[in-house]
């Protein structure tokens, strides 16, 4: 987890904003925003497909379902299955 320097979470709006977008521009993934400008809206580009890009790697190398929804936070494996069942593993 993610924290601020008071032990905090850290908001994803924010880290989005302020770490995960810069890092994306300054690795040439997406493009530099002009100055006083604002980020280009992707749900591509967000920090959160990260996590998807987890659980899909997780999966796809034979990970378990039930543990992997565990570390993700949800409370039972059903929700990856909805997200990720049309996979072949």
């Amino acid at each position: 987890m993610l924290t601020t320097t008071y032990g905090n979470a850290v908001r994803a709006d924010i880290f989005n904003v302020e770490v995960w977008k810069p890092t994306l521009a300054a690795a040439g993934v997406i493009p530099v925003r002009e100055k006083g400008g604002r980020w280009r809206v992707s749900r591509k580009d967000g920090f959160h497909v990260l996590r998807h890009t987890y659980a899909s790697i997780v999966l796809e190398a034979g990970g378990s379902m039930v543990t992997l929804a565990r570390w993700l936070g949800h409370s039972s494996p059903t929700m990856l299955s909805l997200r990720f069942g049309h996979h072949s593993w």
